[in-house]
């Protein structure tokens, strides 16, 4: 045997160890690690990991209504600064002769 595991040794932590755990000085921390500012920047804060039904149904579990959002298990959280946003729409091809 390579190894020895005695029942004192923890080998598996907290899923969510103190470093991980969302509070509001971590958000700020990463406003201020980011170099965003809270008070002029266009921050939004959006649900990702959901889908919307396209289908009509018959408002059951197994046929939602059209437009229904189901979010997953997996859902998570993402906040954008639109303000730093480098987003340009694309621009029309010029004529060619």
């Amino acid at each position: 045997m390579i190894g020895n595991l005695s029942p004192e040794d923890n080998v598996m932590e907290d899923s969510m160890s103190n470093s991980s755990k969302f509070t509001e000085q971590s958000l700020i921390r990463a406003y201020t690690d980011l170099g965003w500012d809270m008070t002029k920047d266009d921050i939004h804060v959006e649900i990702g990991g959901t889908s919307v039904y396209g289908i009509e149904g018959a408002g059951t579990k197994w046929a939602p209504l059209n437009g229904t959002r189901k979010y997953n298990n997996d859902a998570f959280i993402v906040i954008k600064n639109r303000s730093r946003s480098s987003f340009q729409p694309s621009k029309p091809m010029e004529k060619q002769e």
